[in-house]
C-alpha cells in the first residue's frame, strides 16, 4: 500500500518482467470490488508498484543481470499487461528503480552502505528496453534488490 498523490506517475511490473506506468488518478476504484490494474498470465503475478519519479529505469532480474533504459520507452496506459521490461532467458524481475541518470544509480546494501555509481560509469548498463542487460557492477546487493 502506498499514500495517494494526485497526478503520481508509477512503474507497475509483474514477475515475468513486463510493465507499463500508470498515474495514480487512473488507479482509483469507484466500487468496493477495486479496479483491475494488471493483468498477467499465469504463473506470472503483480511483483512491484514504485514511483516513477526520474528519467530512467534500472531493472535487475532474477538471472543477476541489471538493465537500465529511458523512461519514456515505457508506456503510460490505465490498465493493462504493458511490455517487457528485460529479457530473460528464465526466471523473471527481481527489481527495479526509477531514477535521475544525471545523479547516477543508489542502492544500499545489506550492510546499510549506500553506493552511489555516477553516469560515465553507467555507460555498459544503458541500453533499450527489453534487452537482456549485464551482470551488476561491483559492490551491488546479491539479493538483488537496490534497498
Amino acid at each position: 500500500m502506498f499514500p495517494y498523490a494526485a497526478s503520481q506517475k508509477m512503474l507497475i511490473a509483474a514477475s515475468d518482467g513486463r510493465g507499463f506506468i500508470a498515474s495514480q488518478d487512473e488507479m482509483v476504484g469507484g466500487t468496493r470490488k477495486g479496479k483491475l490494474l494488471l493483468n498477467v498470465d499465469k504463473p506470472a503475478q503483480a511483483a512491484l508498484i514504485i514511483p516513477a519519479d526520474g528519467d530512467h529505469v534500472a531493472v535487475i532480474g532474477e538471472n543477476r543481470k541489471l538493465l537500465i533504459f529511458p523512461l519514456a520507452q515505457l508506456p503510460e496506459m490505465p490498465r493493462g499487461k504493458g511490455v517487457r521490461l528485460q529479457k530473460y532467458r528464465d526466471g523473471g524481475i527481481s527489481d527495479a528503480k526509477v531514477f535521475s541518470l544525471k545523479e547516477g544509480l543508489i542502492w544500499k546494501d545489506a550492510a546499510g552502505r549506500t553506493f552511489n555509481v555516477p553516469v560515465r560509469e553507467l555507460r555498459d548498463w544503458i541500453g533499450n528496453r527489453a534487452e537482456a542487460g549485464r551482470l551488476p557492477p561491483k559492490g551491488f546487493p546479491k539479493n538483488n534488490r537496490f534497498g
